[in-house]
């Protein structure tokens, strides 16, 4: 007679499961502090959701064209950076509503379009909501090697954007090719939410790299002060909210949006002790 039994979980397997997951979160945590700093003094923060609903597009055109969901959803990011950088030059409209039309245009025609294909083919609330402990070891080296280009680009190009985010004219006159560095600023937003949005989620993306980043604002002196301070807030909630995820069973994207939004409210609540 076969006896049934469930298998065991070790810490030695715990560790192995939560390896890639915190891996891949580490690095999205790390990029997010610097680029969440430029959404903030760039005032981006709705190109973040344009972006991320421009991912939504990406999954549908990736079923539609039975292409890599994740190849479909960097040219889908990619495409709206690099338009919405040639409209801001020669459009008329406000970048505002320019990002409304191209955000929730986005959002419409990607359920539209997942509709049509097969709704059941994908699964819809990961790519809402995100599911970080579904990280293997290949996302993580995707995410490492995506993230090593846009670390040596934000390293190299530091000074330059932040003089471009001060004062655009300023940087004109020093020399600096202002219209390429603020298209490679989008496109590599678009990265790192396209990168993201397995883990996070299409609608917590953009709270990841706002909200840390706000945070350090409060206790910041300096742009790369705010940079480092982000990446800290950044990982501090991601730790939570992993921890909230497994202590609770609690979705994990959300767990780490609400540790970020914690550690907001304390910053906050520090600053108005301190007066």
């Amino acid at each position: 007679m076969v006896s049934l039994s469930k298998p065991v979980i070790t810490n030695t397997n715990m560790l192995e499961l939560l390896l890639a997951p915190i891996l891949s979160g580490v690095i999205i945590a790390l990029l997010a502090g610097p680029l969440g700093c430029f959404i903030i003094w760039r005032r981006l923060a709705y190109f973040g959701d344009a972006l991320a609903h421009s991912a939504l597009l990406g999954v549908a055109l990736g079923l539609v064209l039975q292409v890599s969901t994740q190849l479909a959803i960097v040219g889908s990011c990619a495409i709206l950076a690099i338009s919405l950088a040639q409209i801001k030059q020669h459009g008329e409209l406000s970048s505002d509503t320019w990002l409304g039309v191209l955000s929730h245009g986005s959002l419409a025609f990607s359920i539209i379009a997942i509709s049509l294909a097969g709704a059941g083919r994908v699964d819809l609330y990961g790519y809402l909501f995100g599911d970080l402990l579904s990280a293997d070891l290949n996302d993580a080296a995707l995410i490492a090697a995506c993230a090593l280009v846009l670390g040596i680009y934000l390293w190299r190009c530091w000074d330059s954007l932040v003089c471009i985010c001060l004062n655009e004219d300023l940087a004109l006159v020093e020399g600096i090719a202002v219209n390429r560095h603020k298209l490679l600023l989008m496109i590599a937003i678009a990265f790192i939410t396209a990168m993201s949005m397995k883990l996070v989620g299409a609608l917590l993306i953009t709270a990841l790299l706002i909200i840390p980043a706000a945070s350090a604002r409060t206790f910041a002196n300096s742009p790369a002060g705010m940079a480092l301070i982000a990446m800290a807030s950044a990982l501090v909630a991601l730790m939570l909210g992993i921890f909230a995820s497994y202590q609770w069973d609690i979705p994990t994207g959300p767990a780490i949006v609400a540790g970020a939004c914690l550690l907001f409210a304390l910053s906050k609540t520090s600053t108005l002790f301190s007066k």
